[in-house]
């Protein structure tokens, strides 16, 4: 078994760069984000990440301990709103689930995210259930570091179904890495949520190691077991089902019967998405597929769909990655994908980052205990956090961001990348 979901973090690594789907063999997998350094220069591999099987090599049982004894909580948002939050299941019956045909319709999670009146009472939203923490961690072999219970008692800033803030506010929609959940996106999602966004982060079908579903049921990663090896299926297929799960969410949330009774609060006019690892990848899939979406972001994503001569159509595009996807890196899909994006563009790398920094990686890290990489976690949370609100306020709220012109004093480990 542990074998097995080594093997399978390697396959969701290749969606990191793009390398042979085929490579992320048992073989290989045991040392998971620091064997991608084998398709570069460097000369030393990277620290191991908190996110895989490379932190099975770390004592673990004193840092649990302490950690149990002081629950983690998400960095706290920092704009002007109070977050309030409310989860939902849709099932698209138009559709038959790629990983599961015998399932008769694709189904996905979906939790909201958006502008609440301060202060927001109640108890704050759960993170994770402890079943879905649980597969997470023990499918990166983790488990020994990151006790479920306590990961999916991690503390977040939103309340369930807070009353709105008054006015109408631009989407965002989040998708997360392959094999990972939703949830892992919630300290991004919060924040943006908190500067004037309503943030729809969405649980793909099967393509993460679980996700709970209404009736007690539990979708594991079936799709891990079919991306990959020899006859495997493409990253291809998982960006364009993706696409079609943001379409019908924006049809459940936009169109005339909507699923939210605050959909009146959403911008639709004004529609981004952003994505992490292959969720940044289908961000860019998204937007050929659906014109709704009017800019994205890839947050360290190999590309699996060759844009066509007209790119994007001039709607803006931001690659934000590790040092692994400077031009010229181990990904050549950013090379290839760049001269394709004709509209508003930016490609940015930061010094020090890993693949899951721009998730909540980097306090669940600091957290229990865990190998950190070389960008603190603070910095890590910051960059994230600023990059991404300052590229949407331009291209979804038309306010100029003096930040995305060029380097600045205030983030040196940012650099822009002009090839």
């Amino acid at each position: 078994m542990i074998g097995r979901t080594r093997a399978v973090t390697a396959v969701a690594l290749t969606f990191a760069l793009a390398l042979p789907v085929a490579a992320a063999s048992i073989a290989t997998a045991s040392t998971a984000f620091a064997s991608t350094a084998s398709t570069s220069t460097a000369s030393a591999a990277p620290r191991p990440s908190a996110l895989s099987p490379a932190a099975l090599a770390v004592p673990a049982a004193p840092a649990a301990a302490d950690a149990a004894a002081r629950p983690l909580r998400l960095p706290r948002p920092t704009g002007e709103y109070g977050v309030g939050s409310s989860v939902f299941h849709l099932v698209d019956r138009s559709r038959t689930d790629p990983w599961k045909p015998t399932a008769g319709a694709r189904e996905l999670m979906l939790t909201l995210h958006y502008p609440a009146a301060r202060p927001g009472p109640g108890r704050p939203a759960p993170y994770a259930t402890t079943e879905e923490t649980g597969l997470l961690v023990k499918g990166l072999g983790i488990d020994a570091a990151v006790p479920a219970a306590q990961l999916s008692a991690t503390r977040t800033n939103s309340r369930p179904d807070a009353r709105p803030a008054h006015g109408s506010y631009p989407l965002i929609v989040l998708s997360p890495g392959f094999s990972v959940s939703r949830y892992t996106l919630t300290g991004l999602a919060e924040d943006l949520a908190s500067r004037g966004y309503v943030v729809a982060s969405l649980d793909h079908a099967y393509e993460s190691f679980g996700i709970s579903v209404p009736g007690g049921r539990t979708l594991t990663c079936l799709a891990c077991d079919a991306v990959g090896g020899d006859g495997g299926v493409s990253g291809s297929v998982v960006t364009s089902t993706r696409a079609g799960d943001v379409s019908f969410v924006l049809d459940r949330l936009t169109g005339r019967h909507p699923i939210w009774r605050y959909a009146d609060m959403i911008d639709k006019r004004h529609i981004g998405m952003a994505g992490h690892s292959i969720g940044g990848a289908s961000a860019a899939t998204t937007m050929l597929e659906d014109r709704r979406v009017g800019a994205g972001i890839n947050m360290d994503g190999a590309f699996w769909d060759t844009l066509p001569a007209g790119g994007l159509g001039g709607r803006p595009f931001m690659m934000l990655g590790t040092d692994k996807h400077r031009p010229g890196g181990a990904d050549t899909t950013w090379d290839r994908t760049w001269p394709t994006l004709g509209g508003w563009k930016r490609w940015l790398t930061v010094t020090g980052a890993e693949h899951f920094t721009f998730s909540d990686s980097p306090v669940i890290e600091e957290h229990f205990g865990l190998p950190q990489p070389p960008l603190p976690a603070q910095r890590a949370i910051a960059i994230t956090r600023t990059y991404v609100a300052a590229f949407f306020d331009q291209h979804l709220r038309g306010i100029s961001q003096p930040l995305l012109a060029g380097p600045t004093a205030g983030n040196p480990e940012v650099r822009f990348e002009n090839p």
